[in-house]
């Protein structure tokens, strides 16, 4: 080995965090279908601790998996967490539902769950979240956006919510990126999940990628593990598409 040449340090597995001498803890939410079970699926795998947080019941059963059955739209029964989620390592924020409706057929209501779903309790989980994984100088916050942020017909309040998502994440990231943590954003194009047959979507069907088949909820987990790693300590801010040439000029 030559003087000036330095033998690289040993790196943890892909997903885990630097610095942790015990197995990092992530919350999920959404963890009970779809993307959020894949993610809580993978972390397993990896070694972490998953604190599942879904309003169904959980699906997985693993010794370093727990489920908290709560309303992620009831500010009061996160604010209850507010310990235990000061806690994590990282925060996963997958929970989402769709409605669908064109102008002249908004339904106020829809938007509202959509709102409070994806905007409201992202926020009040990176609220307690974020500020403890800065005191901490480490942490990973990563956000299930939609392809759809950039607009589409008959999705107006769906794509709203997820292009909120981005400005959130954009913001967060510039306020925490010197004390080590990162925020982003994964936004897949139709996957496929239970969602895809979801009746409240009528009239707005899923459209297949131009790579010839849905994205796979396995495909989102990866990209994640990869973002929770050290190897992506310097990406943040950011919004990252899954979505099988979708968002590429047709």
């Amino acid at each position: 080995m030559s003087s000036d040449s330095v033998a690289p340090a040993e790196q943890p597995p892909v997903g885990h965090m630097v610095g942790r001498s015990d197995d990092p803890m992530a919350i999920v939410t959404g963890s009970s279908n779809g993307i959020g079970q894949a993610l809580a699926e993978a972390l397993l795998a990896q070694g972490w601790r998953v604190l599942g947080l879904d309003a169904a019941p959980p699906t997985l059963q693993h010794p370093g998996f727990e489920a908290v059955r709560i309303d992620l739209t009831d500010a009061a029964q996160l604010a209850a967490l507010a310990p235990r989620l000061a806690q994590a390592d990282a925060l996963i924020h997958a929970a989402g539902v769709l409605r669908v409706g064109p102008l002249g057929a908004l339904d106020a209501d829809a938007g509202a769950l959509m709102w409070k779903l994806h905007v409201d309790a992202a926020t009040a989980l990176a609220n307690v979240v974020l500020p403890a994984m800065a005191q901490r100088g480490a942490g990973r916050v990563l956000f299930v956006g939609s392809r759809v942020s950039q607009g589409m017909p008959g999705r107006s309040q769906y794509a709203g919510t997820k292009a909120a998502l981005v400005a959130l994440a954009r913001s967060w990231a510039a306020e925490v990126v010197a004390q080590q943590v990162t925020v982003n954003v994964i936004s897949p194009a139709a996957t496929q999940t239970a969602m895809l047959s979801d009746p409240s979507r009528t009239g707005s069907m899923p459209r297949l990628p131009p790579l010839g088949r849905y994205i796979q909820p396995a495909e989102i987990a990866a990209l994640a593990l990869f973002l929770l790693s050290p190897a992506a300590a310097a990406i943040t801010g950011q919004d990252i598409a899954v979505c099988g040439g979708a968002s590429l000029p047709q």
